[in-house]
């Protein structure tokens, strides 16, 4: 929310001055902070109706009447799991809290329900055979698999279209004709699709050298088997703050060992660690790259996007890591698209 700041009230202040800045600010909410501008309460419409039916007065501290446990986003949560938060708990605003318990920012609904819009363009990578699924996908390609309501495709269209993004390139190949007879030309779901159509499989960077035109803006990027709850919109501004070439979105991955892993030298025992764990990067399968990234791609040839990424940094590029914490899952076996298909409900709501 732009102007948040005016959200703020000292807790000095009467319940009357409160009630005036939720009057001025016109958000149904004031945000109790102290001389450092911690979060010690929030005063909504409701709490100070309460309060004065309680018999509190109007020159009475607003601290006696605020709510002292207000629900709260960290400054590091991205805006789909707010909006997931304040869904789940019928919230319509929330304040932002840095570590220190300071407030940040304030969201309100309204800025959910107005999205930028969004020139770039998306392509999204749906030519694969989806091997590790091939009992699903013998007659139906896995982006047209259905979770929850309709196909993972669809639901990845319409995600980032509610974002503000309109304009979709979709690289197809096998059974390439399902998801064009679904998707059309796109005014069914509000948006333009194009296809990017290989007659042979070009890998999740190939597919790029179809591009009709050099595009004029950076372009976002994502596999067909994903279902994620991720602004994407920020990714990409951040992508334009940074100067970078490439993004490349991470997550943290988890491995245990499961054995005791022993450290010896010359055959002496040094130590034992019982089952230990190991965290890693992965690459989650979305990415921004800048129109000048596109040259590293080969005219027609099998290409991967660790390829292409290896090729950009070996020439120096600023190629850089992004880090999402929303909702995440690639879609790859089994256990996975049974798992996509009872949390789906929840997450897309």
């Amino acid at each position: 929310m732009k102007g948040w700041n005016e959200t703020l009230v000292a807790s000095t202040a009467t319940l009357r001055e409160a009630l005036d800045c939720i009057n001025r600010t016109g958000c149904q909410i004031a945000l109790v902070v102290d001389a450092d501008r911690r979060l010690l309460g929030t005063l909504s419409d409701g709490d100070a109706r309460r309060a004065l039916l309680n018999g509190l007065a109007l020159d009475s501290n607003v601290v006696d009447a605020m709510h002292k446990t207000p629900t709260c986003a960290h400054h590091d949560d991205d805006r789909q799991a707010i909006l997931a938060t304040m869904r789940r708990l019928s919230l319509h605003q929330i304040p932002v809290l840095d570590t220190s318990g300071i407030v940040v920012g304030l969201q309100t609904v309204d800025d959910f329900l107005a999205s930028p819009t969004r020139p770039n363009m998306v392509v999204i990578m749906a030519g694969g055979l989806g091997r590790r699924l091939d009992e699903l996908t013998k007659d139906i390609p896995k982006p047209m698999l259905r979770v929850g309501p309709r196909p993972l495709l669809e639901s990845i269209v319409r995600n980032l279209a509610s974002q503000g993004f309109s304009k979709f390139l979709i690289a197809v190949n096998y059974k390439a004709e399902q998801i064009e007879q679904h998707f059309g030309d796109g005014r069914e779901f509000g948006v333009e699709i194009a296809y990017l159509r290989e007659d042979r499989r070009l890998g999740t960077a190939g597919a790029l050298s179809l591009l009709p035109s050099r595009p004029e803006l950076p372009i976002v990027v994502t596999n067909a088997d994903l279902l994620a709850q991720e602004d994407f919109g920020a990714i990409v501004d951040q992508h334009v703050e940074s100067g970078a070439e490439a993004t490349m979105a991470v997550r943290d991955y988890e491995m245990q060992v499961p054995f005791g892993v022993v450290r010896a030298e010359d055959e002496r025992i040094l130590a034992i660690e019982e089952k230990p764990k190991h965290n890693f990067l992965v690459s989650a399968g979305i990415y921004v790259l800048s129109p000048s990234a596109l040259d590293a791609i080969p005219s027609g040839e099998y290409f991967d996007m660790p390829s292409m990424f290896d090729s950009l940094i070996l020439r120096g590029a600023h190629c850089r890591a992004q880090p999402i914490r929303g909702y995440w899952l690639d879609i790859g076996r089994l256990p996975d698209y049974e798992r996509a298909n009872r949390e789906f409900s929840e997450v897309f709501k």
